[in-house]
Parts: C-alpha cells; structure tokens; sequence
C-alpha cells in the first residue's frame, strides 16, 4: 500500500499510526490498527514476536525513531538465562476481559432478540385474532403491554437495541412493535406514571388498527398515492376509532387512535388541532410512529437511516412535533441511533448496535474487521475507548458491499430492549 510503510519494531515512537497484521485475538489491543499512546503499548508491541510493523505516515503524528546503529559483535549481549514465564502483561488481561465481555454481550444479544421474536409472534397473534377473538386477544394485548410497561419503566438503567430481521414476511407486525417501544423511550424519559404509560403503550399498538378497513391496493402502493386515495387513505383514524369504540376500547386510547396524525402546527389530520389541543399521548405517539415510518417505509429504496431520520424530524419536519418531547426522543436515542453505520476517528467503520439510554453518546458498536468472522464480530463499547469518538454516520450506499453485509445485513430497522432481568421473554 502506498500510504503504508514497514518498519522495524524498534523505531516504534508515541504518535505512530501504526498496522498490526496479525489476528485480533492474536494481539492485546481493541483493535488491529491504532496510534501508539504510550511506552508500555510499545513494549507490548515489541513482544508480539513481529519484526516489522506497518505504520502510516499521515495518520501520524511523529515519524518513526532513527534506525539503530549497529553494535559491534563483542558489545552484544550474552543469551538470557531461562526464565519463568511473565504474569500476563496488562494489556493482555484487558484484551482477555474484553473478550470476555464481548462474549457477555453477545449472549444479551441472542437473549434480547429471543425476546423481540417471541413479542412480535405474540402481537402477529393478537391482531390476526383481534375481530374472531375480541375478548382472548384484548386480555393477551393487556398482559402483554403492562409486562412490557413494567419492564421499561422500573428498571434503573434500559439499553435500546437493533434487532435483525428473523420473522421472514412478517414486517408488518414490526411497525406497532417499534411504535410501541419508541413510544415507550419517551415515557420513560418524562416519567410518565404507569397509570397513563400503559394506556400509552396499548394505543401504540393499535394506533393503526384502523388499516384494516382500508384496501390492501392502497396500503401496499408504492408509487405516492393519488388525491382520492390519500382521502381514503386519511379514513383509517375513522376506522380506527370506530373499532376501537366496538371492542370496548378505554377512552385515551380511542383518542390516540383518532390523532396520532395530527401535527403540532396544526397541519395534521382528521380535525386540524394544533399545539397542546393534542393530547399528549399522540403528539408521543405521531414522534414514534414517523421515525419508523422515515427509516421503514414500503419502498425499500427509500429508506433513511436513523441518523437522517432524526436529522430530518428536526430540521424539516420540527414544526409538526411537540418540540419538548421531540428533543426528549433524539436525547434517549442518541445522534446516531441504533442501526446508524458509523466511522470512527481512527478511521474504522462500524454500526451502532446498542445505546443505552442513560449514555446515548457512547454507545456499543459492531466493527468491521475482515480479518474477524461476522459471527465473532468485535463489539467496542465506546463508553471504555475515551480516546475514540464517532466522526460521521454514513449511508449504506457509501460503504463497500462487503462491509455493509457484515454490519447490518437487515432489510429494517426494529428495536427492541433490555431492562435487565426483568425484561420479558
């Protein structure tokens, strides 16, 4: 490469940017290529059995330490005498802890996605069986919802994770599942009481039941839908209120069914309200659900990352959403969201996997390293990497194939969340 240079182990200096070409559970160190902060990381480097070591100039801050002179024969020193072998240098039982934790969390993951499976089949069977089983369905939906409330709001601290896409066709439940949890962020954060979190999260699920009155043609088009079609379209919150009021829906969720399209600025739907004449509850709920709807639409090609959507509901779209809750949600989700592919400063590319929302700015990411199978992928938890930061999100379409396939290989993005112990499975 001819940005890289070799040199040998003993012109390593403090500010190198340098390339280890070795494994990664072959070396001490988070990752593979990283400037030198220090003494000790070069003594660690010079004990990896490596002669030489790639370094790169202009991501470096010095220039490697003159060569050595070469020392007459008789100034050599005599072989060392056997020794026992070395406790394990720091460095190297950092990189065993990480490990360690890497292999901590990624049972969490398997453990959390479970979770998320098992919550959608279980929302998949409610709405299938909410007309031939109105009593069965409502009772499951309660439960469901007030495992779901409990979970969220009790626990001391709540991580926020990107889900894959396992279901295989059946998406469609994935829009109130994330409506429901990103609803449920906001609660948390404003300390909504459970009293009116769960009415909150059972409207999130049903906020859309009114779809079911309307044709399938116009719900699945992809190209914009023509003036008619959109006035039929906009009947859904009608629908929806009259099925509600049908099975016996309680009163602040019927409510949130019939506005959670209204706009703070008064420019929404069925009546036009503005401002705090929305309840609270859909103005929570309209933030949710046009996240989603940015970063999952139905066309595919038009999706926008987390980091855009975001970027867009605050710059272009901020006069449609309350303006406290909506800086309420981009604080618990963090400037890069779960699912946002990232570079970092030392030019290494990941996505952001988990954020926790107690420290959105340092969330856990998934690295990019072809020398790693995807399965053991490398987990950074930037809460613990203080000389590291996030530089820039970038789309999909601007990274090689190969590297968007290792990090995200998913058609949506759905999250899901851990509580801890206490999270339902």
């Amino acid at each position: 490469m001819l940005d890289n240079f070799e040199i040998s182990v003993d012109r390593l200096e403090v500010g190198l940017y340098i390339h280890l070409d070795l494994k990664w559970f072959e070396h001490p160190f988070a990752f593979s290529h990283f400037k030198i902060k220090n003494e000790e990381q070069i003594r660690t480097i010079q004990g990896l059995g490596l002669a030489r070591v790639r370094y790169d100039p202009a991501l470096s801050d010095v220039a490697p330490r003159p060569p050595a002179a070469a020392q007459p024969a008789r100034n050599e020193a005599p072989p060392a005498a056997p020794v026992e072998a070395a406790p394990l240098s720091p460095a190297l039982q950092a990189k065993l802890a990480l490990m360690e934790r890497i292999k901590d969390q990624r049972a969490a993951a398997a453990r959390i996605e479970d979770a998320f499976l098992n919550t959608a089949r279980a929302i998949r069977d409610i709405e299938k069986n909410l007309f031939p089983q109105p009593q069965e369905s409502m009772r499951k939906a309660t439960a469901l919802i007030g495992q779901i409330v409990d979970s969220i709001l009790v626990a001391p601290e709540m991580a926020i994770h990107v889900m894959g896409d396992k279901m295989g066709g059946e998406e469609v439940y994935y829009h109130s599942m994330n409506v429901t949890m990103l609803s449920m962020i906001i609660a948390r954060d404003i300390k909504l009481p459970q009293e009116v979190a769960a009415p909150l999260a059972l409207s999130a699920l049903f906020h859309d039941v009114g779809h079911k009155n309307i044709p399938d043609k116009i719900l699945n088009k992809l190209d914009p839908l023509t003036q008619a079609e959109r006035n039929f379209y906009e009947l859904h919150t009608q629908y929806g209120v009259e099925i509600g009021e049908r099975l016996h829906f309680a009163a602040p969720v019927v409510s949130v069914i019939r506005d959670h399209h209204e706009a703070f600025d008064g420019t929404g739907y069925p009546r036009k309200l503005k401002g705090e004449a929305i309840g609270v509850l859909a103005r929570v709920i309209a933030i949710a659900n046009c996240y989603d709807e940015l970063c999952n639409p139905l066309n595919v090609a038009a999706a926008l990352t987390p980091h855009e959507a975001l970027s867009m509901m605050f710059t272009k779209l901020r006069s449609k959403f309350d303006p406290k809750l909506l800086q309420v949600f981009i604080r618990c989700l963090g400037v890069y969201p779960p699912g946002t592919i990232v570079q970092l400063s030392n030019g290494v590319i990941g996505m952001v996997a988990t954020v926790n929302t107690t420290r959105p700015m340092k969330p856990v990411l998934v690295i990019y390293d072809e020398g790693v199978p995807r399965e053991e992928a490398i987990l950074v938890d930037m809460d613990r990497e203080p000389d590291l930061n996030i530089v820039k999100s970038i789309r999909p379409a601007q990274v090689p194939r190969e590297i968007y396939m290792y990090l995200s290989p998913r058609k949506r993005v759905s999250y899901y969340f851990d509580a801890g112990a206490g999270a339902p499975a």
